[in-house]
């Protein structure tokens, strides 16, 4: 299936960049120069995913987001966000409005490529309920509630193994450690989020016979943590 990526950018030099890496790539593109236009392009072409940038005329980057994840009919669209050099903040409040990743400019199309294979490859394995997840020696069995790495079973307290299915199932996906709250603990739960990285430390550790696997959950400095694509 080619993927159609909706592109948003108010340059038009960078939305023409995209737009040649992708089409070479037999992507269909679509584009938008502004988040009016985004969030119509959205609804009517419900495209596989969108390139957005953050700062856009008239409604923001970060508006549009939280309009298409708060639509029932666009929610499931990945979404990947273009942010300023340095500007954390944005990345944070992007991936809380449920971007699925973000990218800093200047970028290259390479790298931009890549993560649009990425994301398009993990939103297909988001409807997972059922059987198994093998990814590298660790294996996820959703039916039994377990986890394996090699022949080995894992033994995972219930938040670890959720947080470890997760990722499993969302790779390259940066969660905030608030993300990881909501996700794994629920809404109830207002902890420090230092319990998040405890919980890491533990999943590393549990998964350290494995260097290329307990390696994979990556801490993203600012933010919170990936399991990057092996």
């Amino acid at each position: 299936m080619i993927g159609k990526i909706l592109i948003v950018d108010d340059e038009l030099n960078i939305r023409e960049l995209i737009k040649f890496n992708l089409e070479k790539a037999g992507y269909k593109v679509l584009e938008a120069g502004d988040g009016q236009s985004a969030v119509s392009a959205t609804r009517s072409e419900r495209p596989d995913l969108i390139v957005l940038d953050i700062m856009l005329p008239g409604i923001d980057g970060l508006e549009v987001c939280r309009i298409v994840k708060n639509s029932r009919e666009t929610t499931a669209i990945p979404i990947i966000m273009l942010t300023a050099k340095n500007e954390e903040i944005d990345k944070v409040i992007g991936l809380e409005l449920g971007a699925d990743d973000y990218l800093t400019k200047p970028f290259s199309p390479r790298e931009l490529l890549a993560r649009i294979k990425a994301v398009l490859r993990r939103s297909q394995k988001e409807n997972i309920s059922g059987g198994e997840l093998v990814v590298g020696r660790l294996k996820l069995n959703f039916s039994r509630y377990e986890a394996y790495l090699g022949s080995e079973k894992l033994e995972l307290t219930p938040k670890e193994y959720e947080m470890l299915k997760l990722f499993v199932t969302n790779i390259g996906k940066v969660f905030t450690r608030e993300q990881l709250l909501e996700k794994v603990w629920g809404y109830e739960y207002f902890g420090d989020t230092r319990t998040v990285d405890v919980h890491v430390r533990h999943l590393r550790v549990k998964l350290c016979q494995d260097a290329e696997i307990a390696d994979a959950i990556e801490t993203v400095r600012g933010v919170g943590y990936r399991f990057r694509d092996i």
